[in-house]
C-alpha cells in the first residue's frame, strides 16, 4: 500500500496535514518526530511531510530530522519548521526573523513542481517566527513574500522542497493543490485508498489479529460502533457478539431506538444490558470532567468483562475508536502534544483489563468511516448521525450527574433535536446540535412570580471531522422556537444562551 509519512514536530496543525493526505485518497500516517526507525520503515514511505512546530532550529534541545529521512532516498516536504530543519541540516542557514508572521500573507511562487498550475500570486497563512535567509546548495528559491524572501525552495534533483506558509489550513488558497503536487506527482502516489480497499484491508488485519478466538463488540447506536462491527461481522463471523450498553446517560427514548436500528440492518447477535444505574452511582457527586471520563471508560470495561463471563469466554474487545479520538487523548501521533480531553475509549480506559483491543477505524476520521458505512450498506440515517460522545449527557452537565440533571439535559436536547430536524437543509449542514446543562442558576420571571433556575446553553456547530469546527448561525426563529420550548417545557429551566464560539479554541463538548 502506498503511504506518506507525516512528522510531528509540535504543529497545532499537524493533524489537518493527516486530513489533507487523506481527502487524497492517499495512506498517511501521523508519527512522533522520534518515532523508532522500524516504525517508520514498516510503512515503506513513498515520502515525508514533516510538520511546523513551536521550536526554533538552533535552540538548543530543538527536535532534529531524523536520519532516516534523507537516508531513505523519496521526496521530503518541510513545512514552516519543516522547512527550517532541511535548510539548517542541509548547510542552509535559518535566522530569527525580524518582523513574526502570523495570519495571512501574499506569496508570489515560481514555475515549480509543486506549484504546478497554481497562480502565480497566492494569500497564504504563515505562523513563524523564523525565516530561511539562505537557501542550501543545490536548492532554489520557489516563492516570496514581503516578510519572507525565501517562502519556498526546492531541489527537483532530490525531490525535496519547503514551504514557509502552512498549505493544510483552509486559509491557504490552493493549499491542496500545493498538497497534491507532492503526493502525486513528486511521491508517484496514486488516488487508490478507497472505502473498498479500506474495507478489504481492515478485514484482512483484524482476522490476522484474533486469529480464532471471540470478539465482543462495543455497540454504541452511532456510526463508528456500527462500522466496527459490520467488519469484524465479515471478518470473524459467529465468533462476534456485540453488547449495548444502557449506561443511563443516552438521549430520550435512544436505547430503543438503538436495537430497532440494531435489528433492522445489523445481522449481528446483539445482546442489550442495562448498567443505568451502577454508572449513575460511580458518578455520583463526580464534577471533574476528566474524572468522569475515566470513570465512565473503566466502567464499560468492567461490565463488559461481566457479560463475557456470562456469554463465555472473549477474548477481544472491538470499539469505534477513531483517529480525533486518539490525538485529543494524545496518543499515538501525537507524542509531546497536551492532552485536551481523555476520550473514555483511549485515555479513559484502565490500565488493567481482560481483553486485547480491536480498533480496526483508530487510523481513520469520520468523514472516512461515513464513506465506508455507505459502501457496507449502511442506511443513510445511520451513516450520517450526528456523533454523539461515549459518556453520553454525563459531558453535557456541568457538575454532578444526577437523575434529574439528566432528566433536565434529555429534555431539552430533544427539543434542540427537534426543532433543528425540522428543517432538514439546515440539519444536513450541521455535524452536532444538543443542549448542555450548565451549573448557573439565573434569576427570572414566570408568572407574576420571581424564579431562581438553571441556564441551559445550546451548541450547533459544522464540520466536516470534528478536528476544527465553527459555531452554526441558525435562524433567530429557530432559536426563538428553542428558547420558548425550553423554559416553558423544561421544568427548573428559566434561561437560554446559544455558544458562538468555534473548535479552537473550544472544544465542541463542553467538558
Amino acid at each position: 500500500m502506498q503511504s506518506i509519512v507525516i512528522l510531528d514536530f509540535g504543529s497545532q496543525f499537524t493533524q489537518l496535514i493527516a486530513r489533507r493526505v487523506r481527502e487524497l485518497h492517499v495512506y498517511c500516517e501521523l508519527l512522533p518526530h522520534d518515532a523508532p526507525r522500524a516504525e517508520i520503515e514498516r510503512l515503506s514511505p513513498r515520502g515525508f511531510i514533516l510538520s511546523g512546530g513551536p521550536s526554533s532550529v538552533y535552540d538548543p534541545g530543538a527536535p532534529g530530522l531524523p536520519a532516516v529521512v534523507l537516508e531513505s532516498g523519496v521526496p521530503v516536504l518541510g513545512i514552516c519548521y519543516g522547512m527550517h530543519l532541511l535548510a539548517h541540516h542541509l548547510d542552509g542557514v535559518v535566522r530569527p526573523s525580524a518582523k513574526r508572521e502570523f495570519g495571512p500573507a501574499n506569496v508570489s511562487v515560481c514555475e515549480s513542481a509543486i506549484f504546478r498550475g497554481i497562480p502565480p500570486e497566492l494569500n497564504v497563512w504563515m505562523s513563524h517566527g523564523d525565516n530561511t535567509d539562505q537557501v542550501p546548495t543545490g536548492f532554489e528559491v520557489l516563492a516570496r513574500s514581503a516578510n519572507s524572501p525565501i517562502a519556498a525552495m526546492g531541489n527537483a534533483l532530490r525531490g525535496i522542497y519547503g514551504i514557509q506558509f502552512h498549505p493544510e489550513v483552509t486559509h491557504t488558497e490552493h493549499g491542496l493543490d500545493v498538497l497534491r503536487n507532492f503526493v502525486y506527482d513528486v511521491c508517484g502516489c496514486t488516488p487508490g485508498w478507497s472505502p473498498a480497499s479500506i474495507i478489504e484491508e481492515s478485514i484482512t488485519q483484524v482476522r490476522a489479529q484474533v486469529g480464532e478466538g471471540r470478539v465482543l463488540c462495543a455497540l454504541s447506536g452511532g456510526v463508528d460502533s456500527a462500522v466496527t462491527a459490520t467488519l469484524i461481522g465479515r471478518a470473524v463471523g459467529e465468533r462476534l457478539t456485540c453488547f449495548f450498553v444502557d449506561h443511563g446517560l443516552l438521549r430520550a427514548g435512544e436505547a430503543d431506538e438503538a436495537m430497532e436500528l440494531f435489528s433492522e440492518h445489523l445481522d449481528l447477535r446483539v445482546v442489550r444490558v442495562d448498567a443505568s444505574a451502577r454508572f449513575l452511582s460511580r458518578l455520583a457527586g463526580v464534577v471533574d470532567p476528566e474524572r468522569k471520563r475515566k470513570i465512565i471508560g473503566e466502567e464499560f470495561i468492567r461490565v463488559f468483562e461481566a457479560e463475557a463471563k456470562a456469554n463465555g469466554q472473549f477474548q477481544f474487545l472491538a470499539q469505534g475508536t477513531l483517529y480525533p479520538d486518539v490525538i485529543e487523548s494524545a496518543g499515538q501521533g501525537k507524542k509531546d502534544a497536551a492532552r485536551i480531553k481523555s476520550h473514555h475509549n483511549v485515555g479513559g480506559l484502565p490500565a488493567q483489563m481482560d481483553f486485547q483491543l480491536v480498533e480496526p477505524l483508530k487510523r481513520l476520521f469520520k468523514d472516512e468511516v461515513r464513506a465506508i458505512g455507505r459502501e457496507l450498506g449502511l442506511p443513510e440515517r445511520w451513516v450520517n448521525r450526528q456523533p454523539f460522545p461515549g459518556p453520553g449527557l454525563a459531558v453535557r452537565i456541568i457538575g454532578p450527574v444526577t437523575p434529574e440533571a439528566v432528566r433536565t439535559v434529555q429534555a431539552a436536547d430533544a427539543i434542540v433535536r427537534s426543532e433543528v430536524e425540522c428543517d432538514p437543509a439546515i440539519a444536513r449542514t450541521l455535524w452536532q446540535y444538543f443542549a448542555v446543562l450548565t451549573p448557573v442558576q439565573t434569576v427570572g420571571v414566570m408568572g407574576d412570580g420571581r424564579t431562581y433556575a438553571n441556564v441551559v446553553a445550546i451548541r450547533a456547530v459544522t464540520s466536516s471531522d470534528g478536528m476544527t469546527a465553527g459555531w452554526a448561525a441558525l435562524p433567530y426563529e429557530m432559536l426563538a422556537r428553542i428558547s420558548a420550548r425550553i423554559v416553558n417545557e423544561v421544568p427548573g429551566v428559566n434561561r437560554v444562551v446559544y455558544d458562538i464560539t468555534s473548535k479552537p479554541p473550544s472544544t465542541i463538548e463542553w467538558e
